[in-house]
């Protein structure tokens, strides 16, 4: 009987006392005479006469009818309401209207109103005296429907058009009829603002000074005792601490700044989930107190298991009756996806099923189908992955080319490209070729022209925690400079080999499984410093995801950054993911060294670039105007000036290196005096040894005129030596002739 069931959801009334039992007997005597006349006949529509009071009844929940809830159009008069008040037939009609243990007697109680729900827990018959007996009319209908399950119940509890009124008790007019409904709005009105002032002064009590948590106490205590850490206590400080932090000025400690509870919080966060004190920060630092601990709380809990239905092969129906027969419960993974299923429950393991060895499925995260569904690639284009290993977003690619067009799957790690031959073989992609090369320096050299370009980068995998919770202590702060420095590195790469004169492309697509602004946002933001020819375009994803930001950490970023979509694991149950969509409309201003041959795609893309001068050996810088999509020239940012000749650009130009130096705190004279200083140090340098060069070559002079003296001394002692000897040598000649000649005289 639905709401009519009063009595059995609010238990038994109070117990009532006897001056309002003896009025109920008599009132119930006095109408029993008018209900033995009335029972053979179908109730209408009374005549009225000059003196009559039509009354309409106000709808209410419950009706006087057999728990049916519908009502009747009473028309009262003064003369039939005056041969109502009887005694005896007050008596005879009170030995009829007796209780029943029936579901009519919860329709047919007398001089009870209902108003609220939460009125039913007065007693129904308190307020018994004070009601008109004609309140009952006036809850009848004016149609005077009458419900069908009347005709199988008996009418002794149904009231005549002329019994409920008595000399004792005034007549229900439309006045107390519009009385009675703004008395019953002033008690909800009353009730409700009770309900408030009850949940404020239960707000209240926790603010009172003594309530106050005193995380602090608990901490020290905790680090005194040189236990190990209790884990539930500590959940309970990281919950108190959170609320505190949600209402500072309220539930604060007296001293206690909010640095010192966002330090309690970040050490409690380290020790209860592992993280490092680095990783931690960062990530706190993207949400808010009750945020971040429900994205913590995510990283704890895997991921929903989720295949991707091969299109190549079957269809999302066919495969799900497929595993369905199986004994495996699943359902589509959301309105978003077309091919994806998630399972909950499986008696076979799924990487095992003949489904999955003929192809039919591949088992896939369901944020890996976004950057995928954002790239949206068209039959007959020419597409690059450029990180394509293990090969779920490459066939993915081939499925919605439909194996036409051509497909290059490339990874620089040779150990992955074995597993994405394998899943592109098992899939039946004929459109793909595997490429191992690095994706840095090899494109757009090795190839170019592409239509549409994929890279889903290398990250340092914050979004997939719960997949990999070696994260939480491997990554540290050089990962976080070394690896977007590699991003940025792919995605110029990237821009560079597409084609911006593709008919139906132009597009690349920017995704990492990372929630860090600085490998999303940041990374986004150089590239559009570093290639005026690329804007960021809606991804077409609707409003599944976050907004990208546009402001962190004091750091402002492009607007067209809420272009981007960011994914959480506490917000849409799947893995952490960025996801960003780029139009190329121009040729890229790259610099080109001397000798360098343009490549394949630059040729296709850049017919009009000026080739490298091989005689001055000086940078040759495309300077092709850049024009947007309507071919208007398109406004570079600072405008186009050319070099500066005047002294007075001069000096305007040292006065606004001096004011960015003071905004920086730093002395502008001793930065720019500086080169100076530098100067005369050198100079002196450059004297000092000049002086020393000529002080080495006096010395060597010196000794080169030493040398020569030695060389001339010796030199004539020589001489004078074979003078002496040749004289000896003559005299020595000269005795032995006199010898011979005195012999011969002998």
């Amino acid at each position: 009987m639905g709401r009519g069931r009063r009595m059995k959801k609010q238990g038994p009334p109070a117990p009532l006392d006897e001056s309002k039992i003896t009025i109920y007997k008599n009132r119930k005597a006095a109408d029993g005479d008018n209900a033995k006349a009335e029972s053979g006949k179908k109730r209408r529509r009374a005549e009225v006469d000059e003196d009559e009071i039509e009354v309409k009844a106000v709808p209410k929940k419950k009706a006087n009818k057999a728990s049916n809830g519908k009502v009747e159009k009473v028309a009262v008069t003064k003369a039939k309401a005056k041969t109502n008040t009887k005694p005896a037939e007050k008596k005879s009609e009170k030995k009829k209207q007796v209780f029943q243990d029936s579901d009519e007697e919860e329709g047919s109680d007398e001089g009870t109103w209902e108003t609220d729900d939460d009125e039913m827990l007065d007693d129904e018959f308190d307020d018994l005296e004070g009601v008109s007996d004609g309140s009952m009319d006036s809850q009848e209908d004016e149609d005077s429907v009458l419900d069908s399950d009347d005709e199988d119940h008996p009418r002794e509890t149904l009231f005549s058009e002329d019994e409920d009124l008595s000399d004792a008790e005034e007549k229900l007019t439309a006045a107390n009829i519009e009385g009675l409904s703004r008395k019953l709005d002033e008690a909800r009105e009353a009730e409700e603002e009770e309900a408030e002032m009850e949940l404020k002064e239960s707000a209240m009590q926790t603010n009172i000074a003594g309530d106050r948590p005193d995380v602090f106490a608990d901490a020290e205590s905790a680090a005194q005792a040189g236990l190990a850490p209790d884990l539930q206590l500590m959940r309970t400080r990281i919950t108190d601490t959170i609320r505190i932090l949600g209402d500072l000025k309220s539930l604060g400690q007296p001293g206690k700044s909010r640095t010192d509870y966002v330090d309690l919080l970040l050490k409690d966060i380290c020790t209860y989930y592992g993280y490092t004190p680095f990783l931690a920060e960062k990530l706190f630092n993207l949400f808010t107190p009750m945020e971040a601990f429900a994205f913590f709380e995510a990283n704890e809990t895997p991921r929903p298991v989720v295949i991707r239905t091969n299109t190549l092969r079957t269809n999302r129906r066919s495969l799900a009756q497929a595993l369905i027969n199986r004994g495996v419960v699943l359902e589509p993974v959301g309105k978003w996806s077309k091919v994806g299923l998630q399972v909950f429950e499986s008696p076979v393991p799924l990487g095992a099923t003949p489904e999955y060895l003929a192809g039919h499925y591949i088992l896939q995260a369901a944020s890996s189908f976004l950057p995928v569904m954002a790239l949206a690639p068209q039959p007959n284009e020419r597409v690059l992955d450029m990180a394509a290993a293990p090969g779920g977003k490459s066939t993915y690619i081939s499925a919605l080319m439909r194996n036409t067009g051509c497909l290059i799957a490339n990874d620089a790690s040779k150990p992955r490209a074995k597993g994405l031959i394998g899943n592109i073989h098992r899939l039946g992609c004929k459109n793909t070729i595997v490429t191992n090369m690095d994706a840095r320096t090899a494109f757009p050299k090795a190839m170019g022209g592409f239509d549409r370009v994929l890279l889903d980068a290398p990250c340092t995998g914050t979004g997939v925690i719960s997949k990999d919770p070696s994260v939480k202590t491997s990554k540290n702060e050089r990962d976080f400079l070394a690896i977007p420095h590699m991003q940025r590195q792919l995605l110029l790469a990237a821009i560079d080999s597409v084609d911006h004169a593709s008919k139906t492309g132009g597009y690349i697509v920017y995704s990492t499984c990372s929630v860090t602004v600085e490998e999303n946002e940041a990374v986004v933001q150089y590239i559009l410093r570093k290639r005026p020819n690329v804007k960021i375009v809606d991804t077409g994803l609707g409003d599944f995801g976050s907004e990208g930001m546009t402001s962190y950490m004091g750091k402002q970023f492009d607007p067209k950054m809420k272009m981007t979509r960011r994914y959480f694991p506490h917000r849409e149950n799947v893995d952490g993911f960025y996801v960003c969509k780029l139009k190329k409309f121009g040729p890229s201003p790259v610099a080109k060294s001397t000798g360098e041959t343009a490549t394949s795609g630059e040729k296709k893309a850049d017919k009009h670039a000026a080739s490298a001068d091989s005689t001055d050996g000086e940078m040759e810088i495309d300077k092709t105007p850049l024009v947007d999509e309507d071919g208007e020239m398109m406004e570079l940012e600072g405008g186009a000036f050319g070099p500066f000749e005047d002294d007075e650009d001069a000096e305007r130009i040292e006065r606004a290196e001096r004011n960015r130096l003071r905004r920086k705190g730093l002395n502008p004279k001793g930065v720019l005096n500086k080169p100076k200083k530098e100067e005369k140090k050198e100079e002196k340098k450059a004297e000092d040894k000049k002086e020393k060069e000529e002080q080495r070559e006096k010395k060597v002079e010196k000794k080169e005129k030493a040398e020569k003296k030695e060389k001339a001394e010796k030199k004539e002692k020589a001489e004078k030596k074979e003078k002496v000897e040749k004289k000896e040598k003559t005299e020595v000649k000269e005795v032995k002739k006199s010898k011979k000649a005195g012999s011969k005289k002998q």
